[in-house]
């Protein structure tokens, strides 16, 4: 059976992921791996990247914007909401940090965060807030949490090699026009 292009891509960053945290970091942690492998596939999607909505609908785009709406949400809705900014912070600084300068900008309401310090906060949060049988989902967003420098730099390292690898994977992987 031939396999999708999610497949192909998921097995594709499951692989750099994996190579750029054991072989290059040294760090055998497979929870935390395939954690970064599927924020990578889940980020994919422009959507996803910005799912959260003000009260009139509008998408959330700045981390302030994004830390203010959590004051407004309890339980499970506050802990999604925290790991998103979790996730939207290490997916920025760890892939695009030139991007960083424009998403930091005089003009926007993050000019004054620290994405690296505003994830640790938000993965820590996530992993405090209560729910049923969380533990393994605490758990990672804990170390998370902990290690999110090392996650940033492990993320630097695949998108190094999947540009190192881009003419090789250009005719397998498929392009929208």
């Amino acid at each position: 059976m031939t396999p999708t292009p999610q497949q192909t891509l998921g097995r594709f960053f499951a692989g750099l992921t994996e190579h750029a945290f054991v072989a290059q970091l040294g760090v055998a942690d497979p929870p935390l791996i395939d954690y970064v492998a599927s924020l990578l596939i889940r980020f994919l999607r422009n959507d996803v990247v910005y799912h959260l909505r003000d009260l009139t609908g509008r998408p959330l785009e700045e981390v302030a914007s994004m830390l203010l709406e959590g004051q407004e949400r309890i339980g499970e809705a506050r802990r999604d909401l925290h790991q998103h900014v979790g996730d939207f912070t290490l997916f920025w600084t760890g892939l695009y940090p030139e991007s960083l300068r424009e998403m930091q900008s005089t003009k926007r309401k993050d000019y004054f965060l620290d994405y690296c310090e505003q994830g640790k906060r938000a993965y820590y949060i996530a992993s405090t807030i209560p729910g049923i049988d969380q533990q393994p989902r605490n758990e990672i967003l804990r170390r998370l949490s902990r290690e999110f420098e090392m996650c940033v730099y492990g993320l630097g390292e695949v998108r190094r090699e999947w540009e190192r690898r881009d003419d090789h994977f250009s005719g397998i992987l498929p392009i929208n026009n």
